[in-house]
């Protein structure tokens, strides 16, 4: 089973409506933050808009922005608390070329199409095989290793396992990960892991509580920032095992954005809400394949921030994006905000992790390097 991207086929714009579509309308920012009335707001599929009787792709794109044009002729597409006075916003609430917008949801090939009206179990639930999706992925990865940017939106759950952590491990180590973007918890787990051997007081084994084990994490967060950073403390006592350490290891960029609820926190957790999503926007920006492990506010987050496809060396290409997850209810939670092309696995996170790792690790017909 080889993987082929999907063909992009951008809209026919000889057909008469974009022909004598209008140019798009733009107006001025006066106050820094604030959008114009009828500003338009983008949306996670390809965008295009009219200027000087071009059509124009907005690449770089997200929900809920606004799209400004730039002297240059560049299309940016900017948060509207990052909008500042002068910048020429985009206008119009329509999408199929009245007002110089549109909006193309169709542009990849699609293999199959089943017409029935009526069908059992069309959709993702606990009662879903997902072997197919594990195949796909598992194809996907491989790509995505040599072509693409794999991103990791984790919980703390990914942690609390040996097994999962071992497997996670090794993806980073073997190149199966450029980025991670997760909270204060995983991390602070993680370490918690190496350093005392449980998550959460309990052990990583044999999930049994140690004795006084509820001081682990706070003792590892005070120990973390005594030391300064994560990276010295990981250096300083010599920690070689887990995901944090593997990042560090492999170079691989790491995003920790805080909660209102959290403690310590670690040194390198943001606190600022606004500088937090800035930097998670950083990383997503390259991202070809986002997978999303139990985290749903994160996966929220990212989700509302990935769009569906990425512009590579000129070409349009599908963005992936999966929600793994043993509730249904946090699967369901990222496609009613709006991200509609996820693909959901229900199931636990620990088992998906060593899941990818094995069948990667069977597909290469060679077993996974260790970071040390």
């Amino acid at each position: 089973m080889e993987f082929t991207l999907p063909v992009y086929h951008e809209p026919d714009f000889s057909q008469a409506m974009f022909v004598h579509s209008p140019d798009v309308n733009t107006e001025q920012v006066i106050k820094d933050g604030v959008a114009p009335d009828n500003f338009h707001g983008t949306s996670m599929f390809p965008e295009y808009f009219k200027i000087n009787g071009e059509w124009k792709l907005a690449e770089d794109s997200r929900m809920d922005c606004c799209v400004v044009i730039r002297e240059s002729g560049k299309l940016e597409v900017i948060e509207l608390r990052n909008l500042k006075i002068g910048d020429r916003v985009i206008l119009g609430r329509t999408d199929h070329a009245e007002e110089g917008i549109f909006l193309h949801n169709s542009g990849f090939t699609v293999t199959e199409e089943i017409n029935e009206k009526f069908l059992f179990r069309a959709g993702r639930s606990r009662e879903t095989a997902f072997s197919k999706d594990y195949d796909s992925l598992y194809h996907l990865l491989l790509h995505e290793k040599e072509f693409g940017y794999i991103v990791w939106v984790m919980g703390p759950a990914c942690a609390f396992d040996a097994d999962s952590r071992n497997a996670m491990s090794q993806l980073i180590c073997n190149g199966y990960a450029h980025g991670l973007l997760a909270g204060n918890a995983l991390a602070t787990h993680d370490l918690e892991a190496a350093y005392f051997g449980t998550a959460l007081g309990q052990d990583i084994y044999t999930q049994e509580s140690k004795p006084n084990g509820h001081y682990h994490h706070i003792e590892l967060i005070n120990r973390v920032r005594r030391s300064g950073s994560i990276r010295k403390f990981i250096d300083e006592n010599q920690i070689n095992n887990g995901i944090i350490a593997s990042c560090i290891r492999r170079e691989i960029p790491i995003v920790l954005t805080g909660s209102i609820r959290d403690d310590g926190p670690l040194p390198e957790v943001i606190a600022d809400v606004y500088q937090g999503q800035d930097a998670m926007r950083n990383i997503i920006r390259k991202a070809t394949t986002v997978i999303c492990l139990a985290t749903q506010l994160h996966t929220i987050a990212t989700g509302n921030m990935t769009p569906c496809f990425r512009v590579v060396n000129g070409k349009v290409r599908p963005l992936y994006i999966y929600s793994v997850d043993i509730s249904e209810f946090a699967l369901n939670k990222l496609s009613d905000r709006g991200s509609l092309t996820a693909t959901s696995i229900v199931t636990n996170v620990q088992d998906f992790v060593v899941m990818v790792s094995n069948g990667l690790q069977k597909i290469e017909e060679k077993p996974f390097q260790s970071c040390w």
